[in-house]
């Protein structure tokens, strides 16, 4: 990996310095880093018209197979996008080499892909949030080592292989096991607002998965009804294991009463069949400790009482 190639295509930078301060860092680990310009594009809330981004999507299926893509940042803005994209044309180009990653809003176009064409895309780091972390006074800080080195070992040897050491908690027929799969997922908010379109895998290709789910800024309740509506939909219990990542910068109110976060998991986990394990504690998520995942790769996880491990190569 010698070049960055950087994508806009969700919400604008909420301010200047961040895409700045990401580039610069990548740039001191000797990396080129392409197409800056677009850190600096701006219409209403998004990084640029509709036009503007979804000529940049489609300009992937002509990059190099040796450049590593990565989104600016999420928020919202790729759906806009869905129908004019060049799925077939792209899917070649990673199908050539081309990697491209990024998570939140991002996760729209993984699970297209994989819906359309089966081709392999990674969640992990975005330039804003993960390689332009700054300090209380504005200052630069170095991104976290984790994440940094399964980007490269994701990017470079194409492979991820992780211990998760949390104990778990919803775990019921089986204490223990074994789970191999279709590692496929992401935002928990974007694959629910997919159900029902053509670019949510369906449940034939995603039989015996590995569903890998995290999200911010949503109350437990909001979590519970979304994994209700997976849950009822079929999605849930078609898996062969359910990873759950960092559900993040959600405030619980007076109201609530003990229910938490944990509740709501707990809700779904009696309705899911028993044989399913439901895992917690996956690094990957709106967090600095984010592991590099292929989505529409084959994984396997291994499992007991205090954690697991998640391993997969493409």
């Amino acid at each position: 990996m010698k070049q960055i190639h950087l994508i806009a295509p969700s919400g604008a930078s909420l301010d200047a310095s961040t895409p700045l301060l990401g580039i610069e860092w990548l740039k001191q680990q000797g990396l080129e880093v392409l197409n800056t310009a677009c850190v600096c594009r701006v219409d209403q809330r998004f990084a640029g018209t509709d036009v503007e981004r979804l000529a940049e999507m489609n300009q992937l299926a002509h990059l190099s197979p040796d450049v590593a893509v990565v989104a600016m940042r999420g928020g919202y803005g790729l759906h806009r996008l869905l129908p004019d994209i060049e799925w077939e044309a792209i899917a070649k180009a990673i199908n050539s080499g081309l990697q491209i990653c990024g998570h939140s809003d991002f996760t729209v176009f993984q699970l297209g892909m994989l819906a359309k064409t089966g081709a392999i895309t990674l969640a992990g780091p975005m330039l804003n949030y993960d390689f332009a972390s700054q300090g209380e006074q504005g200052a630069a800080l170095n991104p976290n080592v984790f994440m940094w080195d399964h980007f490269q070992a994701a990017i470079k040897q194409r492979k991820v292989d992780c211990t998760v050491k949390t104990p778990q908690s919803y775990l019921r027929m089986s204490s223990a096991g074994k789970a191999s799969g279709l590692l496929w997922g992401g935002n928990l908010t974007v694959l629910a607002g997919l159900i029902g379109t053509p670019y949510l895998p369906g449940n034939k290709q995603t039989q015996g998965g590995i569903l890998f789910l995290e999200d911010v800024n949503e109350h437990p309740y909001r979590i519970e009804r979304m994994l209700m509506q997976l849950l009822d939909a079929g999605i849930l219990a078609n898996q062969s294991a359910i990873l759950l990542g960092g559900f993040s910068a959600y405030r619980l109110y007076d109201n609530d009463r003990g229910y938490t976060l944990e509740s709501a998991i707990n809700a779904i986990s009696k309705r899911l069949p028993g044989n399913i394990p439901l895992l917690s504690g996956l690094p990957f998520g709106h967090q600095v400790d984010k592991l590099t995942l292929p989505v529409g790769a084959q994984a396997n996880v291994q499992y007991d009482a205090a954690g697991f491990t998640i391993h997969s190569e493409w």
